[in-house]
Protein backbone atom coordinates (compact mmCIF):
# COMPACT_ATOMS: atom_id res chain seq x y z
CA UNK A 1 0.00 0.00 0.00
CA UNK A 2 1.09 3.56 -0.28
CA UNK A 3 1.14 5.24 2.37
CA UNK A 4 -0.79 8.70 3.07
CA UNK A 5 2.93 10.86 3.08
CA UNK A 6 3.73 9.81 -0.44
CA UNK A 7 0.35 9.92 -1.93
CA UNK A 8 0.71 13.69 -1.07
CA UNK A 9 4.21 14.21 -2.41
CA UNK A 10 3.57 12.60 -5.52
CA UNK A 11 0.23 14.42 -6.32
CA UNK A 12 2.29 17.67 -5.06
CA UNK A 13 4.96 16.31 -7.87
CA UNK A 14 2.58 15.41 -10.96
CA UNK A 15 0.40 18.93 -10.44
CA UNK A 16 3.58 21.12 -9.63
CA UNK A 17 4.58 19.14 -13.80
CA UNK A 18 0.89 20.20 -15.11
CA UNK A 19 1.31 23.47 -14.43
CA UNK A 20 4.32 24.06 -15.56
CA UNK A 21 6.82 24.44 -12.39
CA UNK A 22 7.98 21.39 -11.36
CA UNK A 23 9.32 17.97 -12.96
CA UNK A 24 7.30 14.12 -12.24
CA UNK A 25 9.48 11.58 -13.38
CA UNK A 26 5.94 9.67 -13.86
CA UNK A 27 5.28 12.77 -16.65
CA UNK A 28 8.44 13.41 -18.06
CA UNK A 29 9.41 10.51 -20.43
CA UNK A 30 9.91 7.45 -17.95
CA UNK A 31 6.33 6.10 -18.21
CA UNK A 32 5.63 2.52 -19.47
CA UNK A 33 3.56 1.95 -22.32
CA UNK A 34 3.74 5.97 -23.39
CA UNK A 35 5.73 7.32 -26.38
CA UNK A 36 6.34 9.81 -28.14
CA UNK A 37 5.02 8.89 -31.64
CA UNK A 38 1.81 6.56 -32.22
CA UNK A 39 3.61 4.65 -34.86
CA UNK A 40 6.33 3.76 -32.27
CA UNK A 41 3.35 2.69 -29.96
CA UNK A 42 1.80 0.55 -32.48
CA UNK A 43 4.87 -1.01 -33.12
CA UNK A 44 5.26 -1.62 -29.47
CA UNK A 45 1.73 -3.17 -28.59
CA UNK A 46 2.20 -5.36 -31.91
CA UNK A 47 5.25 -7.00 -30.20
CA UNK A 48 3.56 -7.24 -26.92
CA UNK A 49 0.44 -9.09 -28.11
CA UNK A 50 2.58 -11.20 -29.89
CA UNK A 51 3.97 -12.93 -26.55
CA UNK A 52 0.56 -12.28 -25.12
CA UNK A 53 -1.08 -14.81 -27.11
CA UNK A 54 0.64 -18.02 -25.23
CA UNK A 55 -0.59 -16.21 -21.64
CA UNK A 56 -3.06 -18.56 -19.88
CA UNK A 57 -6.23 -17.19 -18.40
CA UNK A 58 -4.85 -17.39 -15.13
CA UNK A 59 -2.01 -15.20 -15.58
CA UNK A 60 -3.94 -12.73 -17.42
CA UNK A 61 -6.38 -12.75 -14.24
CA UNK A 62 -2.77 -12.09 -12.12
CA UNK A 63 -2.22 -9.24 -13.90
CA UNK A 64 -5.97 -7.75 -13.33
CA UNK A 65 -5.83 -8.41 -9.60
CA UNK A 66 -2.39 -6.47 -9.77
CA UNK A 67 -4.16 -3.44 -11.48
CA UNK A 68 -7.12 -3.67 -8.89
CA UNK A 69 -5.29 -3.33 -6.44
CA UNK A 70 -2.61 -0.67 -7.75
CA UNK A 71 -6.08 1.22 -8.66
CA UNK A 72 -7.14 1.12 -5.55
CA UNK A 73 -3.61 2.20 -3.74
CA UNK A 74 -3.59 5.55 -6.62
CA UNK A 75 -6.92 6.42 -6.88
CA UNK A 76 -6.22 9.73 -4.82
CA UNK A 77 -3.68 10.83 -6.83
CA UNK A 78 -5.25 9.77 -10.35
CA UNK A 79 -8.47 11.85 -8.90
CA UNK A 80 -6.60 14.74 -8.02
CA UNK A 81 -4.64 14.71 -10.81
CA UNK A 82 -7.91 14.64 -13.05
CA UNK A 83 -9.10 17.67 -11.52
CA UNK A 84 -6.36 19.48 -11.64
CA UNK A 85 -5.58 19.12 -15.32
CA UNK A 86 -9.12 19.31 -16.34
CA UNK A 87 -10.74 21.74 -13.91
CA UNK A 88 -13.67 19.64 -14.03
CA UNK A 89 -15.20 17.44 -11.56
CA UNK A 90 -14.78 16.72 -7.41
CA UNK A 91 -11.93 14.88 -5.80
CA UNK A 92 -13.83 13.00 -3.64
CA UNK A 93 -16.29 11.54 -6.38
CA UNK A 94 -13.49 10.96 -8.64
CA UNK A 95 -12.10 8.58 -6.32
CA UNK A 96 -15.29 7.07 -5.71
CA UNK A 97 -15.48 6.46 -9.32
CA UNK A 98 -11.64 4.84 -9.09
CA UNK A 99 -12.46 2.41 -6.15
CA UNK A 100 -15.75 1.11 -8.14
CA UNK A 101 -13.90 0.01 -11.49
CA UNK A 102 -11.27 -1.50 -9.77
CA UNK A 103 -13.80 -3.56 -7.50
CA UNK A 104 -16.60 -4.03 -9.97
CA UNK A 105 -15.10 -4.27 -13.30
CA UNK A 106 -15.37 -7.78 -14.66
CA UNK A 107 -12.50 -9.82 -15.34
CA UNK A 108 -11.85 -13.48 -16.98
CA UNK A 109 -15.31 -14.83 -14.84
CA UNK A 110 -17.09 -12.78 -17.99
CA UNK A 111 -15.71 -15.20 -20.29
CA UNK A 112 -18.29 -17.96 -20.59
CA UNK A 113 -17.88 -21.04 -23.28
CA UNK A 114 -20.58 -22.83 -24.21
CA UNK A 115 -20.87 -26.26 -25.42
CA UNK A 116 -23.75 -28.41 -27.60
CA UNK A 117 -23.71 -31.84 -28.02
CA UNK A 118 -25.98 -34.17 -29.52
CA UNK A 119 -25.61 -37.24 -31.55
CA UNK A 120 -23.43 -36.13 -34.25
CA UNK A 121 -20.74 -34.88 -31.76
CA UNK A 122 -19.38 -32.12 -29.67
CA UNK A 123 -19.61 -28.21 -30.38
CA UNK A 124 -17.62 -25.41 -28.18
CA UNK A 125 -17.68 -21.98 -28.37
CA UNK A 126 -15.26 -20.09 -26.93
CA UNK A 127 -14.62 -16.22 -26.17
CA UNK A 128 -11.77 -15.22 -28.23
CA UNK A 129 -9.77 -11.67 -28.15
CA UNK A 130 -9.89 -9.73 -31.24
CA UNK A 131 -6.27 -8.98 -30.93
CA UNK A 132 -5.42 -5.59 -30.53
CA UNK A 133 -8.10 -2.85 -29.69
CA UNK A 134 -8.04 1.11 -30.88
CA UNK A 135 -9.52 3.24 -27.89
CA UNK A 136 -10.59 6.18 -27.59
CA UNK A 137 -10.90 8.14 -24.25
CA UNK A 138 -13.00 10.91 -22.85
CA UNK A 139 -12.06 13.89 -20.97
CA UNK A 140 -15.09 13.73 -18.35
CA UNK A 141 -13.64 10.09 -17.07
CA UNK A 142 -10.07 9.63 -18.44
CA UNK A 143 -8.28 7.77 -15.88
CA UNK A 144 -11.32 5.59 -15.24
CA UNK A 145 -11.84 5.06 -18.48
CA UNK A 146 -8.71 3.44 -19.28
CA UNK A 147 -8.18 1.82 -16.44
CA UNK A 148 -11.57 -0.02 -16.72
CA UNK A 149 -11.12 -0.76 -20.84
CA UNK A 150 -7.71 -2.47 -20.01
CA UNK A 151 -8.98 -4.80 -17.66
CA UNK A 152 -12.20 -6.02 -19.57
CA UNK A 153 -9.72 -6.29 -23.01
CA UNK A 154 -7.05 -7.78 -21.26
CA UNK A 155 -9.37 -10.85 -19.78
CA UNK A 156 -10.44 -10.74 -23.34
CA UNK A 157 -6.70 -11.78 -23.94
CA UNK A 158 -6.43 -8.58 -26.12
CA UNK A 159 -3.64 -5.44 -26.01
CA UNK A 160 -4.74 -2.15 -26.01
CA UNK A 161 -3.42 1.36 -28.16
CA UNK A 162 -5.01 4.16 -26.36
CA UNK A 163 -5.68 7.62 -27.49
CA UNK A 164 -6.49 10.15 -24.85
CA UNK A 165 -8.43 13.28 -24.77
CA UNK A 166 -5.62 15.94 -25.52
CA UNK A 167 -7.29 17.59 -22.45
CA UNK A 168 -6.68 14.64 -20.03
CA UNK A 169 -3.98 13.08 -21.03
CA UNK A 170 -1.43 13.63 -18.93
CA UNK A 171 -4.01 11.25 -16.32
CA UNK A 172 -4.76 9.06 -18.63
CA UNK A 173 -1.19 8.06 -19.36
CA UNK A 174 -0.42 8.11 -15.55
CA UNK A 175 -3.71 4.90 -15.70
CA UNK A 176 -1.53 3.74 -19.01
CA UNK A 177 1.82 3.37 -16.80
CA UNK A 178 -0.19 2.37 -13.65
CA UNK A 179 -1.73 -0.73 -16.06
CA UNK A 180 1.82 -2.12 -17.37
CA UNK A 181 3.37 -1.37 -14.01
CA UNK A 182 0.61 -4.16 -12.75
CA UNK A 183 1.33 -6.16 -15.93
CA UNK A 184 4.95 -6.36 -15.63
CA UNK A 185 4.75 -7.16 -11.65
CA UNK A 186 2.42 -10.15 -12.79
CA UNK A 187 4.86 -11.80 -15.12
CA UNK A 188 3.15 -10.03 -18.08
CA UNK A 189 4.84 -8.75 -21.42
CA UNK A 190 6.05 -5.04 -22.07
CA UNK A 191 3.56 -2.88 -23.92
CA UNK A 192 0.79 -4.42 -23.85
CA UNK A 193 -1.54 -1.56 -23.14
CA UNK A 194 0.19 1.61 -24.80
CA UNK A 195 -0.60 5.41 -25.50
CA UNK A 196 1.12 8.69 -27.01
CA UNK A 197 2.00 11.72 -24.96
CA UNK A 198 0.12 13.92 -26.88
CA UNK A 199 -2.65 12.46 -28.56
CA UNK A 200 -4.29 14.60 -31.45
CA UNK A 201 -6.67 13.83 -34.37
CA UNK A 202 -3.52 12.55 -36.88
CA UNK A 203 -2.32 9.98 -34.06
CA UNK A 204 -6.19 8.94 -33.93
CA UNK A 205 -6.40 8.60 -37.57
CA UNK A 206 -3.21 6.31 -37.52
CA UNK A 207 -4.44 4.28 -34.77
CA UNK A 208 -7.57 3.83 -36.66
CA UNK A 209 -6.29 2.97 -40.19
CA UNK A 210 -3.93 0.68 -38.90
CA UNK A 211 -4.01 -2.66 -40.30
CA UNK A 212 -3.03 -4.54 -36.97
CA UNK A 213 -5.58 -2.84 -34.89
CA UNK A 214 -8.85 -5.15 -35.23
CA UNK A 215 -11.19 -3.18 -33.21
CA UNK A 216 -12.24 -0.01 -32.54
CA UNK A 217 -13.54 1.23 -28.87
CA UNK A 218 -14.48 5.09 -28.72
CA UNK A 219 -16.14 7.25 -25.21
CA UNK A 220 -17.24 10.41 -26.33
CA UNK A 221 -19.68 12.37 -28.28
CA UNK A 222 -21.61 11.56 -31.67
CA UNK A 223 -19.15 12.74 -33.45
CA UNK A 224 -16.51 10.40 -32.80
CA UNK A 225 -18.58 7.29 -32.79
CA UNK A 226 -19.54 8.36 -36.23
CA UNK A 227 -15.75 7.86 -37.49
CA UNK A 228 -15.79 5.02 -35.85
CA UNK A 229 -18.60 3.43 -37.70
CA UNK A 230 -17.73 4.31 -41.17
CA UNK A 231 -14.09 3.41 -40.26
CA UNK A 232 -14.72 -0.47 -41.86
CA UNK A 233 -13.51 -2.31 -38.95
CA UNK A 234 -15.45 -3.56 -35.81
CA UNK A 235 -16.65 -0.66 -33.47
CA UNK A 236 -17.97 -0.20 -30.06
CA UNK A 237 -19.05 3.18 -29.69
CA UNK A 238 -20.62 5.03 -26.14
CA UNK A 239 -22.03 8.28 -27.23
CA UNK A 240 -23.77 11.08 -25.47
CA UNK A 241 -26.88 11.22 -23.73
CA UNK A 242 -29.28 13.18 -21.77
CA UNK A 243 -31.18 11.47 -19.45
CA UNK A 244 -34.55 12.68 -17.72
CA UNK A 245 -35.94 11.33 -14.11
CA UNK A 246 -39.64 11.55 -13.45
CA UNK A 247 -40.97 12.01 -9.95
CA UNK A 248 -44.55 11.07 -9.24
CA UNK A 249 -47.84 11.45 -6.84
CA UNK A 250 -47.08 7.51 -5.42
CA UNK A 251 -42.73 8.29 -4.84
CA UNK A 252 -40.86 8.59 -1.40
CA UNK A 253 -40.47 12.24 -2.31
CA UNK A 254 -38.59 12.66 0.31
CA UNK A 255 -35.81 9.84 -0.83
CA UNK A 256 -36.66 10.97 -4.31
CA UNK A 257 -35.26 13.90 -3.73
CA UNK A 258 -32.17 13.41 -1.75
CA UNK A 259 -31.34 10.50 -4.45
CA UNK A 260 -31.75 13.27 -7.41
CA UNK A 261 -29.93 15.37 -5.45
CA UNK A 262 -27.01 12.31 -4.89
CA UNK A 263 -26.95 11.54 -8.76
CA UNK A 264 -27.62 14.61 -10.44
CA UNK A 265 -24.44 16.48 -8.46
CA UNK A 266 -21.79 13.53 -8.79
CA UNK A 267 -18.94 14.92 -10.18
CA UNK A 268 -20.58 17.93 -10.87
CA UNK A 269 -22.96 15.82 -13.14
CA UNK A 270 -20.38 14.87 -15.38
CA UNK A 271 -21.36 11.40 -15.76
CA UNK A 272 -23.12 10.47 -19.01
CA UNK A 273 -25.78 8.59 -16.91
CA UNK A 274 -26.61 11.26 -14.38
CA UNK A 275 -30.15 12.97 -14.09
CA UNK A 276 -29.76 16.24 -16.35
CA UNK A 277 -33.68 17.19 -16.21
CA UNK A 278 -36.64 16.18 -13.92
CA UNK A 279 -40.01 15.97 -14.63
CA UNK A 280 -42.19 16.06 -11.33
CA UNK A 281 -46.13 15.93 -10.93
CA UNK A 282 -47.49 19.57 -10.11
CA UNK A 283 -49.06 18.35 -6.68
CA UNK A 284 -45.42 16.82 -5.21
CA UNK A 285 -42.94 19.35 -7.29
CA UNK A 286 -43.07 22.15 -4.30
CA UNK A 287 -42.20 19.15 -1.52
CA UNK A 288 -39.82 17.66 -3.90
CA UNK A 289 -38.25 21.28 -4.59
CA UNK A 290 -38.19 21.66 -0.49
CA UNK A 291 -36.17 18.35 0.17
CA UNK A 292 -34.22 19.06 -2.55
CA UNK A 293 -33.08 22.36 -0.54
CA UNK A 294 -32.29 20.42 2.37
CA UNK A 295 -30.31 17.84 1.05
CA UNK A 296 -27.67 20.01 -0.82
CA UNK A 297 -29.78 21.84 -3.62
CA UNK A 298 -30.00 25.95 -3.99
CA UNK A 299 -33.35 27.23 -5.73
CA UNK A 300 -32.44 30.27 -8.28
CA UNK A 301 -36.07 31.83 -9.04
CA UNK A 302 -36.56 34.85 -12.50
CA UNK A 303 -34.05 36.24 -13.57
CA UNK A 304 -31.35 34.73 -12.15
CA UNK A 305 -32.24 31.69 -14.26
CA UNK A 306 -31.84 34.05 -17.35
CA UNK A 307 -28.37 34.75 -16.00
CA UNK A 308 -27.57 31.64 -15.81
CA UNK A 309 -27.97 30.25 -19.26
CA UNK A 310 -25.93 33.02 -20.11
CA UNK A 311 -22.87 31.73 -18.10
CA UNK A 312 -23.50 28.21 -18.99
CA UNK A 313 -24.78 28.23 -22.50
CA UNK A 314 -23.52 29.61 -25.87
CA UNK A 315 -26.67 31.23 -28.05
CA UNK A 316 -26.17 31.24 -31.69
CA UNK A 317 -28.77 31.41 -34.19
CA UNK A 318 -31.38 31.17 -31.45
CA UNK A 319 -29.84 27.49 -30.96
CA UNK A 320 -28.04 26.82 -27.63
CA UNK A 321 -24.61 24.64 -26.61
CA UNK A 322 -22.93 24.09 -23.32
CA UNK A 323 -20.29 26.37 -22.90
CA UNK A 324 -17.28 24.34 -22.23
CA UNK A 325 -15.29 26.55 -19.71
CA UNK A 326 -18.23 25.44 -17.36
CA UNK A 327 -18.38 22.38 -17.44
CA UNK A 328 -17.92 20.25 -14.52
CA UNK A 329 -17.43 23.22 -12.10
CA UNK A 330 -18.75 23.29 -8.81
CA UNK A 331 -22.14 24.79 -8.30
CA UNK A 332 -20.51 27.49 -6.07
CA UNK A 333 -18.77 29.15 -8.72
CA UNK A 334 -21.78 29.31 -11.05
CA UNK A 335 -23.86 31.28 -7.97
CA UNK A 336 -20.75 33.66 -7.66
CA UNK A 337 -21.49 34.58 -11.35
CA UNK A 338 -24.66 35.50 -10.26
CA UNK A 339 -23.34 37.50 -7.06
CA UNK A 340 -24.56 34.75 -4.36
CA UNK A 341 -21.87 33.75 -1.89
CA UNK A 342 -23.19 29.52 -1.36
CA UNK A 343 -21.47 26.37 -2.08
CA UNK A 344 -24.19 23.98 -2.63
CA UNK A 345 -23.94 20.56 -4.61
CA UNK A 346 -26.52 21.31 -7.07
CA UNK A 347 -28.48 24.50 -8.27
CA UNK A 348 -32.32 23.94 -9.41
CA UNK A 349 -34.23 26.05 -10.95
CA UNK A 350 -37.94 25.71 -12.21
CA UNK A 351 -38.21 25.75 -15.65
CA UNK A 352 -40.96 25.04 -19.16
CA UNK A 353 -39.99 21.85 -21.06
CA UNK A 354 -38.47 23.53 -23.58
CA UNK A 355 -36.20 26.01 -21.97
CA UNK A 356 -32.50 25.53 -23.22
CA UNK A 357 -31.42 23.73 -19.93
CA UNK A 358 -33.92 20.91 -20.44
CA UNK A 359 -33.04 20.46 -24.05
CA UNK A 360 -29.06 20.37 -23.91
CA UNK A 361 -27.11 17.62 -21.82
CA UNK A 362 -25.44 20.16 -19.35
CA UNK A 363 -22.79 17.92 -17.61
CA UNK A 364 -22.95 20.55 -14.65
CA UNK A 365 -24.67 20.76 -11.40
CA UNK A 366 -27.74 22.53 -12.82
CA UNK A 367 -30.79 20.48 -12.78
CA UNK A 368 -33.93 21.81 -14.17
CA UNK A 369 -37.25 20.85 -12.57
CA UNK A 370 -40.49 21.06 -15.10
CA UNK A 371 -44.28 20.34 -13.81
CA UNK A 372 -46.33 17.91 -15.49
CA UNK A 373 -49.87 16.97 -14.95
CA UNK A 374 -49.34 12.91 -15.35
CA UNK A 375 -47.44 10.39 -16.24
CA UNK A 376 -48.47 11.00 -20.08
CA UNK A 377 -47.45 13.90 -20.51
CA UNK A 378 -44.21 13.47 -17.94
CA UNK A 379 -43.57 10.56 -20.56
CA UNK A 380 -44.07 12.41 -23.57
CA UNK A 381 -41.64 15.32 -22.46
CA UNK A 382 -39.23 12.91 -21.10
CA UNK A 383 -38.61 11.23 -23.95
CA UNK A 384 -38.26 14.00 -26.24
CA UNK A 385 -35.85 15.69 -23.98
CA UNK A 386 -33.94 12.05 -24.37
CA UNK A 387 -33.40 13.11 -27.92
CA UNK A 388 -33.37 8.97 -29.10
CA UNK A 389 -30.06 8.54 -27.72
CA UNK A 390 -31.40 5.67 -25.83
CA UNK A 391 -28.74 6.04 -23.10
CA UNK A 392 -30.27 6.56 -19.82
CA UNK A 393 -33.31 7.16 -17.80
CA UNK A 394 -34.83 6.98 -14.19
CA UNK A 395 -38.02 7.63 -12.30
CA UNK A 396 -39.20 7.56 -8.69
CA UNK A 397 -42.60 5.84 -8.53
CA UNK A 398 -44.40 2.91 -6.57
CA UNK A 399 -46.56 2.42 -9.81
CA UNK A 400 -45.42 -1.09 -11.65
CA UNK A 401 -47.50 0.57 -14.33
CA UNK A 402 -46.28 3.72 -14.68
CA UNK A 403 -42.28 2.08 -14.27
CA UNK A 404 -43.59 0.00 -17.25
CA UNK A 405 -44.85 2.30 -19.30
CA UNK A 406 -41.67 4.67 -19.06
CA UNK A 407 -38.99 1.93 -19.73
CA UNK A 408 -40.59 0.78 -23.09
CA UNK A 409 -41.31 4.22 -24.06
CA UNK A 410 -38.11 6.04 -23.71
CA UNK A 411 -35.75 2.45 -24.41
CA UNK A 412 -32.68 3.64 -22.86
CA UNK A 413 -29.94 1.28 -22.73
CA UNK A 414 -29.90 2.02 -18.60
CA UNK A 415 -33.17 2.66 -16.47
CA UNK A 416 -33.03 3.18 -12.97
CA UNK A 417 -36.00 2.97 -10.63
CA UNK A 418 -36.04 4.69 -7.36
CA UNK A 419 -32.46 5.13 -7.12
CA UNK A 420 -29.39 8.25 -7.95
CA UNK A 421 -28.75 7.38 -11.49
CA UNK A 422 -25.04 6.05 -10.91
CA UNK A 423 -26.56 3.05 -9.17
CA UNK A 424 -27.29 2.26 -13.07
CA UNK A 425 -22.89 1.77 -12.75
CA UNK A 426 -23.38 -0.36 -9.59
CA UNK A 427 -22.64 2.24 -7.39
CA UNK A 428 -24.84 1.43 -4.79
CA UNK A 429 -27.02 -1.09 -7.11
CA UNK A 430 -26.63 -4.74 -8.13
CA UNK A 431 -24.20 -5.16 -11.24
CA UNK A 432 -21.20 -4.83 -12.81
CA UNK A 433 -19.75 -1.60 -13.56
CA UNK A 434 -18.36 0.73 -16.85
CA UNK A 435 -17.72 3.56 -18.50
CA UNK A 436 -18.14 2.92 -22.26
CA UNK A 437 -21.86 2.62 -22.05
CA UNK A 438 -22.48 1.30 -25.56
CA UNK A 439 -25.83 2.85 -26.21
CA UNK A 440 -24.89 3.58 -30.14
CA UNK A 441 -23.59 0.32 -31.21
CA UNK A 442 -26.01 -1.73 -29.10
CA UNK A 443 -24.07 -3.37 -26.58
CA UNK A 444 -24.96 -1.82 -23.24
CA UNK A 445 -22.65 -2.17 -20.56
CA UNK A 446 -18.99 -3.44 -21.91
CA UNK A 447 -17.71 -5.86 -20.31
CA UNK A 448 -14.65 -8.43 -20.90
CA UNK A 449 -17.25 -10.65 -23.39
CA UNK A 450 -17.85 -7.11 -25.30
CA UNK A 451 -14.07 -7.27 -26.38
CA UNK A 452 -14.24 -10.95 -28.02
CA UNK A 453 -15.46 -12.66 -30.76
CA UNK A 454 -17.02 -15.77 -31.15
CA UNK A 455 -14.93 -19.45 -32.19
CA UNK A 456 -16.15 -22.70 -32.98
CA UNK A 457 -14.79 -26.21 -32.66
CA UNK A 458 -16.69 -28.81 -33.55
CA UNK A 459 -16.39 -32.60 -33.39
CA UNK A 460 -18.26 -34.73 -35.46
CA UNK A 461 -17.39 -38.36 -34.24
CA UNK A 462 -19.14 -38.65 -31.19
CA UNK A 463 -17.26 -38.24 -28.00
CA UNK A 464 -20.53 -36.99 -25.54
CA UNK A 465 -21.61 -40.21 -23.06
CA UNK A 466 -25.33 -39.66 -23.17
Amino acid sequence: MLDEKYISQLVESVIKNISGSGACPLCEGNQLGVFDKMEDALAAVAKAYKLYRNYTVAQREKMIANIRRLTLEEAEVMAKMGVEETGMGRVEDKIIKHQVVANKTPGTEDLAPSVITGDDGLTLIEMAPFGIIGSITPSTNPSETVICNSMGMIAGGNAVVFNPHPNACKVANYAVDLVNRAILEAGGPENLVVSVKKPTMETSKMMMECPNVKMLVATGGPGVVKTLLSSGKKAIGAGAGNPPVIVDDTADIEKAAKDIVAGASFDNNLPCIAEKECFAFGKVTDDLIKYMTENGAYLIKGDLIDKLVKVALVEKDGKYSINKKWVGKNAGLFLKELGISADPRLIICETPANHPFVQVEMMMPILPIVRVKNIEEAIELAVQAEHGCRHSAHIHSKNVDRLTAFARAVETTIFVKNAPSYAGIGVGGEGYTTFTIAGPTGEGLTATHSFTRQRRCVMADGLHIV
